[in-house]
């Protein structure tokens, strides 16, 4: 799966795992979005900065990995604009 089709979807309700993280404690989290906002996710109840981590995602039986950064944007915003990568 192109890492840019990732940022088209909907997050909440995906399974994820944080795969690295500046804080290393983080590392291994994993389970559905249960929310998001323009700069954190929350699975299931961590609360998570987008910018700190790089996610493991599961769409439709096909796995992406995505840097945090990338998903760092207003949820509504991040699925209309188009992204280069």
């Amino acid at each position: 799966m192109n890492p840019r089709d990732v940022l088209k979807y909907e997050m909440i309700g995906l399974e994820a795992e944080i795969v690295d993280a500046k804080n290393k404690s983080l590392i291994g989290i994993k389970g559905k979005i249960t929310d998001e906002t323009k700069n954190t996710i929350t699975i299931g109840t961590k609360k998570i900065l987008k910018e700190q981590v790089t996610i493991k995602m599961k769409i439709k039986d096909k796995t992406a990995i995505v840097n945090g950064i990338r998903l760092v944007a207003k949820p509504e915003d991040r699925i209309k604009k188009r992204n280069k990568i």
